[in-house]
């Protein structure tokens, strides 16, 4: 049986998610990765050691590892205290192989035989760049991470722009082009999400694709980013950059969280993505499925995001079988 070549586009929790997933199933896998982060341990090593951002990369490898589970903790092991403190162990690792390789796509070939992952991650782009957040009143946000923890500006964003212009990274125009399908993986539309589609070619390359499209709708809306954004609002917001029509399918959940965890989400003023007017989107197919994962997060020590991370989150081996299956 042919396997299914699938490529993932996103960052951050999301794509961990949906990679742990497909890599139990008979497929090809591509991660493709944000580098606009700039915030946490990725900004720190980014700023004092010249490196591109490190810690979406690593969530990938680690997803995508068959390596022991010690080994996959210990990429994921974040320090508590001393110099280290907020740092994985696999952001520094990746780092260092970066500076002694010379390139971020070397260190990760190396990481990627150590941790023995099943696929591919590639970053979207091999050159370092800074996000900017333009709003309607000409001002401007420089930077994922001030884009990320902003809380008054954002819902009158107009658009994204990453500077320098970089380029796509060489060996995703062809991975894109051999594609059976392509995910959108859920995530922060603003860090996560968008992006990936700023690099220079990739836009170009997505509409020239023959993959089936699938975006994973998010389950929450963030506040004062997409406050009350249906999912019509985020398919309109990611072919804004990725070409208009480019979305052919989106999946769903359609469970709702247990009481308690959406009263926190309540208090921060987020809210569930409801659908919106569907008639916008006639040529989208959109499957519902109860797609919810019932774990219980904890923030390890030392996570100067744990609060801001997400707590409702999509079963990854649910939401695996269904893109297997479209």
């Amino acid at each position: 049986m042919k396997k299914q070549k699938i490529v993932t586009i996103g960052g951050g929790s999301g794509s961990f998610m949906v990679l742990s997933g497909l890599k139990k199933l008979p497929v090809e896998l591509t991660a493709i990765v944000s580098m606009a982060d700039d915030g946490g341990s990725s900004g720190v090593l980014r700023d004092e050691l010249g490196v591109l951002p490190p810690g979406d990369v690593r969530q990938c490898l680690v997803a995508l590892s068959k390596s022991s589970l010690t080994l996959r903790k210990l990429f994921n092991y974040r320090y508590s205290g001393g110099s280290f403190k907020g740092h994985t162990f696999g952001n520094i690792f990746l780092s260092t192989l970066e500076k002694v390789s010379g390139s971020l796509d070397q260190s990760i070939e190396e990481a990627s035989r150590i941790l023995r992952i099943s696929g591919r991650v590639l970053p979207v782009t091999l050159k370092n760049a800074r996000l900017i957040a333009v709003l309607k009143n000409g001002k401007k946000i420089i930077g994922e991470n001030k884009i990320y923890g902003n809380t008054v500006d954002l819902i009158n964003v107009k658009r994204f722009y990453l500077t320098p212009a970089v380029p796509l990274n060489p060996e995703i125009k062809g991975v894109i082009k051999q594609a059976d399908k392509i995910i959108i993986c859920p995530g922060d539309l603003s860090s996560s999400i968008i992006p990936n589609f700023l690099a220079k070619g990739m836009r170009q390359a997505l509409v020239k694709s023959k993959a089936k499209i699938i975006y994973v709708c998010n389950l929450m809306n963030k506040q004062d980013h997409t406050d009350n954004f249906t999912l019509v609002d985020y398919v309109k917001a990611i072919e804004q950059y990725a070409g208009r029509a480019t979305i052919g399918y989106v999946i769903y959940n359609k469970e709702r969280p247990n009481r308690e965890l959406l009263k926190k989400y309540f208090r921060r003023k987020e809210t569930l993505v409801a659908l919106g007017d569907l008639k916008q989107l006639p040529r989208v197919k959109i499957f519902y499925y109860n797609l919810l994962s019932h774990k219980v997060y904890r923030a390890s020590k030392g996570d100067a995001l744990g609060g801001l991370r997400s707590l409702i989150r999509h079963n990854s081996k649910k939401l695996a079988e269904v893109i297997y299956k479209i």
